[in-house]
């Protein structure tokens, strides 16, 4: 899924859409996009994605998953919002320049009631950048 049709996964709406494309979509996993722009909210003066842009695109990319899962389903003809409860051992090798495409995996784990515990692992190329474990609250 790309440009528009990522709106049916996602809550979010400009300037903080972080996923340009999602894919690879299995029962608790997907894989995401995002070529970072110049002009992206979270790009900091060294022309670098922040910490924080790497999370958000992270978080994003979980709730394209949950919006996959909930639309595929037929649960729901919207995307489910998720709120991030926590964010466990984010760790960032360095930060995405603009111009650069992130791909991210995410996998969803163990669920109790709203909560969802997820992994992501973030690539330019070859190269992992950042790692992370999420609590995110699904409404």
């Amino acid at each position: 899924m790309k440009g528009k049709e990522i709106l049916k996964l996602i809550p979010q709406r400009k300037p903080f859409i972080m996923i340009d494309e999602a894919t690879d979509f299995t029962d608790d996993s997907c894989r995401t996009c995002l070529s970072v722009s110049y002009n992206n909210y979270f790009v900091i003066d060294d022309n670098e994605l922040s910490e924080t842009g790497l999370i958000e695109h992270m978080a994003q990319s979980a709730s394209a998953l949950a919006g996959y899962k909930a639309l595929t389903s037929d649960t729901s003809d919207q995307p489910p919002v998720g709120i991030i409860g926590e964010v466990k051992r984010f760790s960032c090798e360095r930060r995405p320049l603009a111009g650069e495409k992130i791909e991210t995996t995410i996998r969803f784990g163990m669920s109790f009631g709203n909560v969802t515990l997820a992994d992501g692992e973030s690539r330019i190329g070859e190269e992992t950048i950042a790692n992370i474990k999420l609590k995110i609250f699904i409404q």
